[in-house]
Order: C-alpha cells, then sequence, then structure tokens
C-alpha cells in the first residue's frame, strides 16, 4: 500500500484494558472474618505463652503482623488489583488508620451516648467501619488507574 494511502487510513481503536474482577464483598468478608477469628486464637495463644510480656503489647504486635498478609489477600482475591505496592500499602494503611478512627466513634456513639446494649452495638460497629472501610479501599487504595486517552485531531 502507498504512502498515501496508509496516511488516511485511521489507526485500529485501541480496545480498552478490562479490569480484572476480584471477589468483591464475599471475599472481603471472608478474609477480614477469617482474619478477625485467626487473630482471636492466635493472639490468645501468645498471650499465654508469653507472660513476660504484657498483653495489650502482645495483642499490638499480632495485630501488626496481620496487616501485610491480610492487605496481601485483599489485593489478591478482594479486588484484584495491580496497582503498584508502592501506592496501594500506603493508602491501604491510611484506610485501616481510618477504620480504627471510625470505630472508636461508632463504638462512643453506640454504646456511649445512644446506649446500646453490647451485642447490638458490636455488630453496628463492625458493619459500618467494615462497609465504610471496603468501599475506600475499592475505590482509593486499590483502585485502578483511570487512563484518558487522547483523540487525534
Amino acid at each position: 500500500m502507498s504512502f498515501a494511502l496508509e496516511s488516511l487510513m485511521r489507526a485500529p481503536p485501541s480496545t480498552p484494558s478490562v479490569e480484572r474482577r476480584g471477589g468483591g464483598i464475599f471475599s472481603f468478608l471472608l478474609i477480614g472474618g477469617g482474619a478477625a477469628a485467626s487473630f482471636v486464637v492466635v493472639s490468645s495463644v501468645l498471650v499465654g505463652l508469653l507472660p513476660m510480656f504484657e498483653g495489650w503489647v502482645v495483642s499490638a504486635t499480632c495485630y501488626a503482623a496481620y496487616i501485610v498478609p491480610v492487605y496481601l489477600l485483599h489485593r489478591r482475591f478482594t479486588f484484584a488489583s495491580d496497582v503498584a505496592h508502592r501506592q496501594a500499602l500506603p493508602r491501604y494503611m491510611a484506610v485501616q488508620a481510618m477504620a480504627l478512627v471510625l470505630a472508636t466513634l461508632f463504638g462512643f456513639v453506640f454504646y456511649g451516648a445512644l446506649a446500646l446494649p453490647s451485642l447490638p452495638a458490636a455488630m453496628l460497629v463492625i458493619a459500618l467501619t467494615s462497609g465504610v472501610n471496603y468501599l475506600m479501599l475499592k475505590g482509593w487504595a486499590f483502585a485502578f488507574e483511570r487512563r484518558l486517552e487522547t483523540v487525534p485531531a
């Protein structure tokens, strides 16, 4: 084909990148619930096995040890994200810090201000904090980069 004809032809339209689909809310609940249950078991056992340390120190250390593995599980299975770790991990940590603050505020409202019984208050704290956490992780921490393509004139 001649150069003149080739210059008149448009480039084939590029196919938009297809976002991988993760496990969604079911995977989020499964991973989060599994991590919470195993945290209770592991921290309880370690508090008993390490009497030379304060219980809260052992518990906090166990919690810290769960952060990266749970991040990796959510990144891979819940959100199927390919966002770079240098971007997603700090955002994940920020969301976790925000979740701690939210859980504290929700706890203050439900236990303190509204004086709800313990079980409904705990369920509301967990449900609301987890819901906000899921939305923030999906929409910000693990969000795919949206690349805008320019259209040649």
